[in-house]
């Protein structure tokens, strides 16, 4: 399952545009994220602003998960919601057990987000992990 989504201003996107149009178009990065025994492996990235990022997503744990990647105000969201699956979104990947899905985004602002598993008890027994996007 492949998912491609930006996150950030129209300004950035124009730039990137521009810059891509001229032939100077920033090298796509592939990451892959383990998940085993309830935990992602790196647990911290960092990631260049305006580069297209494949997030190669490895659950190896014989149980679902999820991969939901936001500011607080998003995740605040997810732990009182009742979505069962996450689909259609780069930012929100339903990981079933033993699989792996990718998902490409391409961040246009700097700042930090987390990336967390909402499941049950999955956070607190410690599914999170932090992307720093460099300016």
């Amino acid at each position: 399952m492949r998912r491609t989504g930006r996150i950030g201003s129209t300004a950035a996107a124009l730039l990137l545009a521009v810059t891509a149009a001229v032939g100077c178009a920033p090298s796509a990065q592939t990451i892959t994220i383990t998940i085993h025994y309830s935990a992602f492996e790196p647990s911290q990235l960092t990631v260049p602003r305006g580069v297209p990022i494949m997030f190669v997503l490895v659950n190896q744990d014989p149980i679902d998960h999820e991969w939901l990647l936001g500011d607080e105000t998003f995740h605040d969201a997810h732990r009182t919601g009742t979505h069962e699956r996450h689909d259609g979104l780069p930012t929100e990947v339903s990981l079933p057990a033993l699989e792996t899905v990718d998902t490409t985004i391409t961040f246009d602002e700097p700042g930090t987000l987390a990336y967390v598993c909402h499941l049950p008890q999955h956070e607190s027994y410690g599914m999170v992990g932090e992307l720093s996007v460099e300016g």
